[in-house]
Formats: C-alpha cells, structure tokens, sequence
C-alpha cells in the first residue's frame, strides 16, 4: 500500500508542478494581464493539493528507502531535499508574491524578476522529480525481481 501512496503522491505532484509552470508559461506568452492575475490566483490556491502531495511523496519515499544501500536510492534522497528547499524556500513564497502583485495589477520589474526565478524553479523540480520518477521505476522492478514466487 505504501508504493501506491508513493507513486500517486509522487505523480501528482509532478503533475501539479508541470501544470503549474506550463500554465504560467502560457498565459505570459498569450495571456491578458487578466488571464496571468488568474493563473497566479490558480497556482497559489493550487498549493493547497501541491504541498500534501509533495509531504506524501517525501515521506513514503524516506520510508520505503530506509535500508536500502543502492546508490539510485541516495540521488533520490538528495533530489528531494533541493526539490523541498525549491519550494519553500522559492516557489511557495514567489506564488503569494505573484499572486498579490497580478491581483493589484502591479506587472513591473519585481513581477518578471519573480516570475523568472520562479519558471526556473520550477523547471528545476520538474527535472529533479521526472529523475526520480525514473529511478523510482527502475527501483520498482528491481523490487518485483527479488520478489520470490
């Protein structure tokens, strides 16, 4: 049960951050100022599923690690710990800047300096979660090997 809990916390939250960025990227490129004050709104408001999901992954994969000697377990565990520093450290306080600069209508240089560091963030947890999403696959079937019949 606790690999189901990981995978779907662990996909969501994948999910969750590409749609994020994607939607930012998207509504800069062709989007109102209407259009990204939405997105902002959206992306902060979407944190409420992002931040659970993240929590989950985190600790059902600490769980499922622990006692693993294999170096695919070590990279994940240190993914995680830049990918949770990036969210808390960058993107959770980028979104509640945005979100607020773009609900005033305030789109000046602070805004796209945020709005920067943020997409780059975010493209940098993308990765970092897509790494271990596939180590996490390679993990997993090593695990049905040994698996005895």
């Amino acid at each position: 049960m606790k690999h189901r809990i990981h995978a779907i916390a662990s996909t969501l939250a994948l999910l969750t951050i590409t749609t994020f960025w994607v939607s930012t990227a998207l509504s800069e490129a062709f989007g109102s100022p209407e259009t990204i004050a939405l997105v902002k709104t959206a992306v902060l408001y979407g944190m409420v599923l992002l931040i659970p999901a993240m929590a989950a992954a985190g600790a059902t994969g600490a769980s499922l690690g622990r006692g693993w000697k294999l170096p695919q377990v070590a990279a994940k565990s240190r993914r995680m710990k830049i990918i949770a520093a990036n969210g808390l450290l960058i993107l959770l306080p980028s979104a509640v800047f945005l979100a607020a600069k773009a609900q005033a209508g305030q789109f000046g240089t602070w805004f796209y300096l945020i709005q920067t560091l943020e997409l780059a963030a975010g493209a940098a947890n993308i990765t970092l979660l897509s790494m271990n999403l596939r180590d996490g696959l390679r993990l997993a079937r090593r695990r049905k090997m040994r698996k005895p019949a």
